[in-house]
């Protein structure tokens, strides 16, 4: 994985590890549910990192194999 690839998965993780500790704290301390909203931004994270990582592995699946005994 490239530095810069590996940067913004990094990116992606922290401002997930972010929002979902902030949701988990509102549970325990204020026992509200999170707001809709602040949900479906952390669901569009996750479905932004799997599109990033998806992005290199369908790279890797369109190089070339090379067979041993052509």
């Amino acid at each position: 994985m490239s530095a810069t690839k590996r940067d913004e998965v990094c990116s992606h993780l922290r401002y997930i590890r972010l929002e979902l500790r902030e949701m988990h704290q509102m549970l325990l301390k204020e026992d509200l549910m999170p707001d809709l909203n602040e949900a479906k931004e952390v669901l569009a994270q996750l479905d932004a990192l799997l599109d990033l990582l998806s992005e290199k592995k369908s790279n890797q699946d369109k190089k070339p194999i090379l067979k041993a005994f052509s």
